[in-house]
């Protein structure tokens, strides 16, 4: 009888536990499917001679705020370039990079819808 009430009882765990994944699983779902995809060209003088802690600085200060702005808003990556930085962000409209560049302190020389992305394997299909 005990073992019984166990097994039915980490089956109800079990189950609760399923269903909070379901539901987690289809709101990042809906969140990825209402967000676009950005490009932001950053102007920054010398940002490719950015030492690794001045580049973690900047790293942190845009993280705190993103967190501060919610997820409706992401960066995903930066490519720092001699003197611009191009950044990669998933939003679900231009004016949250705008609020971001701003909380942040950041240039935001130009951003940018992606509209599709290709690849070398493009040339495949």
């Amino acid at each position: 009888m005990r073992t019984i009430k166990l097994v039915l009882i980490l089956t109800v765990i079990t189950t609760n536990y399923m269903l909070g994944q379901q539901k987690q699983n289809s709101v990042a779902t809906e969140n990825n499917n209402t967000m676009k995809t950005y490009v932001i060209e950053r102007n920054i003088p010398g940002a490719g001679d950015l030492t690794a802690e001045q580049l973690k600085g900047i790293s942190q200060t845009s993280c705190a705020v993103l967190k501060e702005m919610g997820p409706k808003i992401e960066w995903q990556h930066s490519y720092v370039t001699g003197d611009k930085v191009y950044c990669v962000y998933k939003a679900e409209n231009k004016s949250l990079i705008e609020e971001h560049a701003k909380k942040g302190g950041f240039p935001a020389n130009s951003i940018s819808e992606i509209a599709t992305t290709i690849s070398p394997a493009t040339a495949e299909l």
